[in-house]
């Protein structure tokens, strides 16, 4: 480890906490360094911006990426079920890159997939990459669902949202440790509503400073729940430049 993201590892040892556990709006989720959050009430895994097949997308544009971002994700998406075990599994919008990633999704990914849904519920939420229902995979598809004290969408709504849970904006935040910088994906919450940060392999971000985030949280109740390399780190917004 060198440099920035040594200053960030190197002030907890690695045997910190793999999770974070919060309450929003009322109920108990748990926020874990996968990047999956965990509702234990209702045995319920939740996933954002899988954007699997981006590469194949990028390349049908003519823009060549590594081919290996679906085989990457799944790979991780199926860790986090197997260690969590979900009665249901929510994934939170633009699943797929495009809206004909599905229909192209190579038999070997699809049978992977289909082997991660069997023997539970499984929600495709709308999202603006993919607006329409996956094709040749099992699963509901919804623009936005109802669990516990919950509601989950992909784009968040503009202002107040109690109970609310999306993805969509890639939160990422940038801490200053001993004078060195690092940005990381984060869990973003104020205990009212919480933004998930991407699970896709090769997706970006947006800080937390973003203007794209303004108006979502109150940032005196706001905590950066950051996405380390063997842990996670909790930074209140306003001790980020700490």
């Amino acid at each position: 480890m060198h440099g920035a993201n040594a200053a960030l590892e190197s002030d907890t040892p690695a045997t910190g906490p793999l999770t974070a556990e919060l309450s929003v709006n009322s109920t108990a989720v748990v926020c874990d360094r996968m990047g999956v959050l965990w509702l234990p009430g209702s045995a319920t895994l939740v996933v954002s911006d899988l954007h699997l097949e981006k590469g194949a997308a990028f390349a049908r544009r003519g823009m060549m990426l590594p081919p290996y971002d679906t085989a990457a994700t799944l790979s991780r998406l199926g860790a986090a079920i197997a260690s969590y075990a979900p009665r249901l599994v929510i994934s939170l919008g633009d699943s797929f890159h495009d809206r004909i990633g599905s229909a192209h999704l190579p038999e070997c990914y699809r049978e992977q997939l289909q082997g991660l849904q069997r023997g539970r519920d499984w929600v495709w939420i709308e999202g603006n990459h993919d607006p329409d229902r996956p094709v040749g995979l099992e699963g509901s598809f919804f623009s936005e669902l109802h669990v516990e004290s919950l509601v989950f969408r992909h784009e968040p709504k503009s202002g107040a949202a109690d109970g609310e849970i999306a993805g969509h904006l890639h939160p990422t935040a940038r801490v200053i440790r001993r004078g060195k910088g690092v940005r990381r994906p984060c869990f973003a919450s104020d205990g009212k509503r919480l933004l998930m940060p991407a699970f896709g392999a090769t997706t970006g971000g947006l800080e937390l400073r973003h203007p794209a985030m303004r108006g979502l949280f109150d940032r005196t109740q706001l905590v950066a729940h950051l996405i380390g390399r063997e842990r996670i780190y909790s930074v209140a917004y306003n001790r980020m430049n700490g």
